[in-house]
C-alpha cells in the first residue's frame, strides 16, 4: 500500500489552482470519454455513468507534464472516478462492480495514513462501539502512533479539534446504523484480489485540519469549539440525528458558518486527491488508476485534472504557512498548543464517561 511522502514542515502552501467556477459541471466535462469505455468494460456501468457517479478522464486532458518531472516519468494513460457514499452498501457494491470490470492498476482512496485503518475495521455493526467510526477518527492496530502522528504533523490543537469533530461526527450520524467506510474496506479487498495496488489518496488530515485552525481568527475558533461542545453535551435530538450524515456535508455546514473553512477541507483535498490520480510516484506508468473518492469531491477533483497545466505539486499542496524561526514557533506554540490541546482531551475524556455512564 502506498501512502505517499512525509509532508515537509517548512514549506510555504500556495493553493496551485482555483476552485471550480460555478458553471463547471464535471458530468459534462467527462460524459463523451466515459459513455463509450464503461460500455466496453461492462455494459452494466452505464448507470453509474448517467448518474455522474462514475467518470473517466483521459491523459489526454489532463495538460502537460511539468519540467520538474524526471524524463520517466509518465502520468496513467485512463484516471477513472468513482463517487461514493461513505455511509452506504450500495457503494461498496458499487466499488466492487467498478474494480473487476476496469481492473486498474492502481487504485486511489480518499484516505491518509493515519485513517487507513478504516479499511481494516469490521463490517459488522453488531457490538457496536461507544463511539461509531468515521472520517476523523483515530483507530486502527496502531492507535497510539496515529495520536503521535496527529501531534507531530498538526500540533496539539489540531489533534484536539479532531477528537472533538470525531464525537461530534459521531453523533449527528448516530441515526445512520450503518458502518462507516464499507467502500474502502471494498477496494482493499477486491484490490488485493486482482492484483491492483492500494493508493492513499487523501492530505494528512492532521495537515488539513492544522490549516483549517489556521484560516480562523480566535474568535471563531472560540465559537466553533462552543459550538461542538454544545452539539456533543446536547440532549436532545439534532436535526440530522436520524440521517446520515457524510463528511462533506459536515464540511458544508462548518463553511456556512465559517466560510473561511471551505478552502482548506474542500477545495485543497480535492486538488491533493486529483495530484495523488495522476502524479505522484505511485501512480507512474500506470495504464488505468481508479480513485474512490466522496461523491461532494467529484467536482472539484475532476476540474483539477483537467484544468491543471503542471502546477499541481506536492510540496505546494502539503506545506504549511509560516515565516517565523523554527525557535520562534515553538516558544510562540508551545503553551497554546499544550493547553488547548490538554483541555480538548480532558473535554473528550470526560465525555467518553459520561457516555458509559448512560449506557450503564
Amino acid at each position: 500500500m502506498a501512502a505517499g511522502p512525509t509532508p515537509s514542515t517548512a514549506a510555504s502552501f500556495r493553493p496551485p489552482l482555483p476552485p471550480p467556477p460555478p458553471c463547471f459541471d464535471y458530468r459534462s466535462a467527462s460524459l463523451a470519454d466515459t459513455r463509450a469505455s464503461a460500455a466496453a468494460a461492462d455494459p452494466a456501468l452505464a448507470g453509474l455513468v448517467e448518474s455522474g457517479a462514475l467518470v473517466r478522464v483521459p491523459r489526454r486532458r489532463f495538460g502537460p507534464v511539468p519540467a520538474w518531472r524526471p524524463p520517466d516519468f509518465a502520468e496513467p494513460e485512463d484516471v477513472w472516478i468513482l463517487g461514493t457514499s461513505h455511509l452506504s452498501a450500495e457503494s461498496a457494491d458499487e466499488v466492487e462492480r467498478v474494480l473487476r470490470a476496469v481492473r486498474p492498476d492502481n487504485v486511489v482512496v480518499e484516505l491518509c495514513r493515519s485513517r487507513a485503518g478504516i479499511m481494516y475495521a469490521s463490517d459488522d455493526a453488531s457490538g457496536e462501539p461507544l463511539l461509531k467510526s468515521n472520517m476523523f477518527s483515530l483507530g486502527g492496530a496502531k492507535f497510539f502512533g496515529a495520536v503521535n502522528r496527529s501531534i507531530n504533523l498538526g500540533g496539539q490543537s489540531a489533534l484536539a479539534l479532531r477528537l472533538l469533530l470525531a464525537v461530534f461526527s459521531s453523533k449527528i450520524s448516530s441515526g445512520a446504523n450503518r458502518p462507516f467506510g464499507e467502500e474502502f474496506r471494498a477496494a482493499r479487498r477486491v484490490s488485493e484480489d486482482i492484483g491492483a495496488q492500494l493508493v492513499l489518496g487523501d492530505r494528512p488530515i492532521e495537515i488539513t485540519l492544522e490549516r483549517a485552525l489556521k484560516s480562523l481568527s480566535w474568535d471563531e475558533k472560540t465559537k466553533l469549539v462552543i459550538s461542538l461542545f454544545r452539539g456533543i453535551t446536547s440532549t436532545t435530538d439534532m436535526p440530522d440525528e436520524k440521517a446520515a450524515v457524510s463528511p462533506y456535508e459536515l464540511y458544508e455546514k462548518l463553511s456556512s458558518s465559517y466560510p473561511s473553512l471551505l478552502q482548506p477541507l474542500v477545495h485543497e483535498r480535492d486538488m491533493f486527491m486529483a495530484w495523488s490520480l495522476k502524479r505522484s510516484k505511485a501512480v507512474n506508468k500506470s495504464k488505468t488508476v481508479v480513485g474512490v473518492i466522496g461523491k461532494g469531491h467529484m467536482n472539484g477533483v475532476v476540474y483539477a485534472l483537467i484544468s491543471d497545466q503542471g502546477d499541481l505539486r506536492f510540496r505546494d499542496l502539503v506545506g504549511r504557512e509560516s515565516s517565523e524561526t523554527w525557535a520562534s514557533s515553538v516558544v510562540k506554540g508551545l503553551v497554546r498548543d499544550t493547553v488547548i490541546g490538554l483541555a480538548l482531551w480532558a473535554l473528550y475524556e470526560l465525555l467518553q464517561a459520561a457516555a458509559v455512564h448512560i449506557k450503564l
